[in-house]
């Protein structure tokens, strides 16, 4: 699973390009740093702006209005304002899925336009490639005095993209991982001409076809990065993608600010995440520890 980056990442300060507004709800097309076109929503919630913001980043071959993104989003919203978007090659989305590579940059435009809300808590949520995502915004993307931040591949965030609080569900510690045959058969799909042709006509997900280049950060690596920012991990132990030493070593790059939840007869992301388990995280998100 390898695509070709388009160099360094840029800090960007992104405003929406369109926008339409209904009863608070708002629909609109956010500009990444390097060009590309992501489809994004907001609900503000009961408390509006004056409340967190949930950003919910989906998993591969998801997009904002599939329906199990959609029933987590809901959920959110009962305890926070949540703002939905499609990763790049996903739905009404521009551009190639780079598979969790060139997707930080769509991340840190919807959490731009989430503090250009008047926000002032702004909580990443994500979920399997996704989780990866968050993961690596947290790291990359971080308040500083210079208002940058640099990775260790030289990978670049600012800080109006900053998250509060990061989770991370489903999520895997390290690129490349076939030990299963979900992965297996993820692998066929995203390398091969005739999956990544399964990939548009089926899934309604655009597949780029270039190697990394260079091989971003990996979600190990960049756990340790995140402190002091509150981070959460949340894995099924029935998970069919990633078996429990993902989860584990990505508690383990953490330090006393990374908390772990192995949930007992949960698969993986979105789908297995029942209503009950996104209340806890949204509560987590919201209070930045586990209610009850």
């Amino acid at each position: 699973m390898t695509f070709r980056a388009a160099g360094r990442e840029p800090g960007s300060s992104v405003q929406p390009i369109t926008q339409v507004v209904t009863t608070g709800a708002r629909r609109t097309t956010l500009c990444t740093a390097d060009g590309v076109r992501i489809d994004a929503s907001y609900e503000p919630g009961t408390q509006g702006t004056d409340g967190p913001v949930v950003v919910l980043a989906h998993g591969f071959t998801g997009d904002l209005e599939r329906p199990h993104v959609r029933r987590a989003a809901e959920a959110f919203a009962q305890r926070a304002a949540v703002i939905t978007f499609s990763f790049r090659g996903h739905g009404r989305s521009s551009g190639h899925s780079t598979v969790g590579d060139r997707e930080v940059l769509d991340l840190a435009a919807a959490v731009a336009w989430a503090r250009s809300l008047g926000h002032a808590r702004v909580v990443t949520v994500g979920f399997s490639m996704g989780g990866s995502v968050v993961l690596r915004h947290g790291a990359l993307h971080r308040p500083g005095p210079d208002g940058v931040h640099e990775g260790r591949t030289g990978e670049q965030g600012r800080t109006e993209a900053w998250a509060d609080a990061v989770v991370a569900v489903s999520a895997p510690a390290r690129w490349y991982y076939r030990g299963t045959a979900p992965m297996r058969r993820l692998h066929w799909l995203v390398t091969r001409p005739v999956g990544r042709a399964v990939g548009r006509h089926v899934m309604r997900t655009r597949i780029h076809h270039r190697d990394w280049d260079p091989v971003p950060l990996s979600p190990v690596e960049a756990v340790p990065l995140i402190a002091p920012t509150p981070l959460l991990i949340v894995h099924g132990d029935r998970d069919p993608y990633f078996p429990l030493d993902h989860p584990r070593m990505l508690a383990a790059a953490g330090g006393e600010d990374t908390e772990l939840w192995l949930e007992q007869g949960m698969g993986h992301a979105e789908h297995a995440a029942d209503d009950g388990l996104l209340a806890r995280i949204a509560d987590w998100a919201v209070s930045g520890r586990r209610a009850g």
